[in-house]
């Protein structure tokens, strides 16, 4: 995402060309997705304007594009591109396209709903492809790469940027009831996706190189945004907090659970959308790599 979440921030409801979305989630995912697009627009755009382009792209396609953080980033780096953006998820794509209508950029967006595990739509030479918070999803990335590889232009750039996980927002003496509770719940969250997805964390430039490309730059960019500055970060961390229980519930201690439901309260007096003290920490990793 950066969605710098990458995706995109991400959190993992982060936009996915894998695996296919279940559409009547897709209003939470997407509020998710376009809040992470908006509280880490300034960190998601450095990352489109420090990539080690030759020149301007006129064609780039964003793949696990959700509902554009990076589409519309990327369009406004390049006033001359057009960009494909692909996602398995109607409802993403819908949106995305009411965003580029809103912004008159339809038509410079074109967009195509695939699932790339099973299936890659024509999708032309780009000279660059973007891939924010997606390629862990894939169930063979080794065999994405090498698609990506072939289909990029000769000399053009695959952009890579992944996630640290989801944000943390909390201080680490919060809640006072239950100090490093925001730690104990992302440690159970990322027990639990070594085991779903697996590809999550990788070191991908032994991958890109495997499979062709120059990796050019790799760089981590750390994410420390006060919540004061943002007047959207409480909804943001009461989302992302509110798809980590799903996550952890069946693991997390009792206690534990039933201090992050006082947060996920919203009526409560220890609703997270009532401190004054979130701060969004993170760290999305970029990877830029050329085809030669």
């Amino acid at each position: 995402m950066n969605h710098v979440s990458p995706h995109a921030a991400h959190p993992d409801a982060r936009h996915h060309a894998h695996p296919p979305h279940h559409d009547g989630d897709a209003d939470g995912q997407a509020e998710i997705l376009d809040l992470d697009a908006d509280v880490l627009a300034e960190h998601i755009a450095s990352i489109a304007a420090s990539l080690p382009l030759r020149s301007g792209p006129r064609h780039i396609v964003d793949l696990g594009c959700g509902t554009g953080a990076g589409t519309f980033a990327l369009l406004a780096r390049f006033p001359e591109a057009e960009v494909t953006a692909v996602d398995s998820s109607a409802a993403h794509l819908r949106r995305l396209r009411e965003k580029a209508e809103a912004s008159g950029a339809a038509d410079r967006v074109r967009t195509v709903r695939a699932d790339l595990d099973t299936e890659w739509p024509d999708l032309g030479a780009p000279e660059l492809v973007w891939a924010s918070a997606s390629m862990h999803h894939m169930a063979d990335p080794d065999r994405t790469l090498r698609t990506v590889h072939g289909l990029l232009a000769p000399g053009g750039l695959f952009a890579v940027v992944e996630l640290a996980g989801f944000p943390r927002f909390l201080p680490p003496d919060a809640p006072r009831e239950r100090p490093g509770l925001e730690e104990r719940i992302h440690a159970a969250s990322d027990r639990h996706h070594a085991e779903h997805v697996p590809h999550r964390g990788a070191d991908w430039g032994p991958k890109l190189t495997g499979a062709g490309f120059t990796v050019e730059e790799e760089r981590t960019i750390t994410v420390n945004l006060e919540g004061s500055r943002h007047e959207e970060i409480g909804r943001y961390a009461l989302l992302g907090l509110q798809r980590m229980r799903a996550t952890v519930v069946q693991t997390l201690p009792a206690a534990d659970l039933a201090a992050l439901d006082q947060l996920l309260d919203t009526d409560g007096p220890h609703s997270v959308l009532r401190r004054d003290d979130l701060v969004v920490r993170t760290e999305r990793t970029v990877w830029a790599a050329r085809r030669s």
